[in-house]
């Protein structure tokens, strides 16, 4: 079956965008990560008012500039692929657009414009872009981790707010509304305040007694911190070690994370 030139360069497309692992690939993600850090710093320079009142018509033209481009770059990614839902739907798809709407909303509704911030999120394609993608399966060992221990750290979750609750209870019966401690949310707010060792420093208990239970209260911090870090250490180590994945999208469905050796899409069959 004779390709046609319109699948040429689909494919030809396809290489470029989404494949870190070529030349022209990995070019072109370098200069989609430059520019989004222009764009960021951009953003950041124009909301300094004295920046904004020099400098702001060129910071304005640096914008559009590359939001142009990445309205080409969103269009190529849809174009590229056979099933171009799939894409508009990913995480990453969802992200793209995000990045490219604000500077055209702004001019609809303006005062939105600083959304364009949200762009720091595509940096994450550097994992691909570095061949750091082992990292990106690390990543997954965490979820994977945290979704297998979130019934236990719910459960914790829950006794620490039960325990914020009675701590918070008695400070109010030791310090009472003179020392600050006006009402019973308030003594459970400088409880948990306590306890995660932030310290704002705003309500402190005068008592002898009450700066005792304080006492007790701070080193329980040190010892609830430990433990969802505990738990969740279990599960990823019970995870199993890491298969290194390559950058290759599959052109027929978009899945992504293929193992190195991989000839075929794990998904849909395709040849990589």
């Amino acid at each position: 079956m004779e390709i046609t030139k319109t699948e040429k360069l689909r494919k030809k497309l396809h290489e470029i965008i989404y494949e870190a692992d070529t030349p022209f690939g990995k070019l072109f993600d370098l200069i989609l990560l430059l520019l989004i850090i222009i764009s960021i710093v951009a953003v950041m320079l124009e909301s300094v008012a004295s920046i904004r009142l020099v400098y702001g018509k060129e910071l304005a033209i640096i914008e559009w500039i590359i939001t142009v481009f990445f309205t080409l770059e969103y269009i190529g990614r849809v174009i590229a692929v056979k099933k171009p839902l799939k894409y508009i739907f990913s995480f990453y798809g969802i992200i793209d657009l995000l990045a490219t709407l604000p500077t055209y909303v702004d001019l609809l509704f303006p005062g939105l414009h600083f959304l364009v911030s949200l762009r720091a999120v595509r940096l994450l394609r550097i994992f691909r872009i570095l061949k750091l993608v082992h990292f990106v399966g690390a990543s997954n060992q965490l979820v994977y981790a945290l979704k297998k221990s979130r019934l236990k750290i719910a459960v914790f979750l829950f006794s620490v707010i039960v325990l914020c609750i009675i701590l918070g209870t008695i400070m109010y019966m030791i310090e009472g509304p003179e020392s600050g401690f006006t009402s019973i949310p308030m003594s459970i707010y400088w409880t948990i305040v306590t306890l995660t060792t932030v310290g704002f420093g705003d309500i402190t208990p005068v008592t002898p007694f009450g700066q005792f239970v304080s006492m007790i209260i701070m080193i329980l911090g040190y010892g609830i911190i430990a433990v969802p870090t505990g738990l969740v250490t279990a599960e990823f180590m019970s995870k199993g070690r890491t298969v290194h994945e390559n950058t290759q999208v599959c052109p027929n469905c978009s899945a992504d994370h293929h193992r190195d050796d991989a000839k075929y899409c794990y998904h849909c069959g395709h040849t990589l």
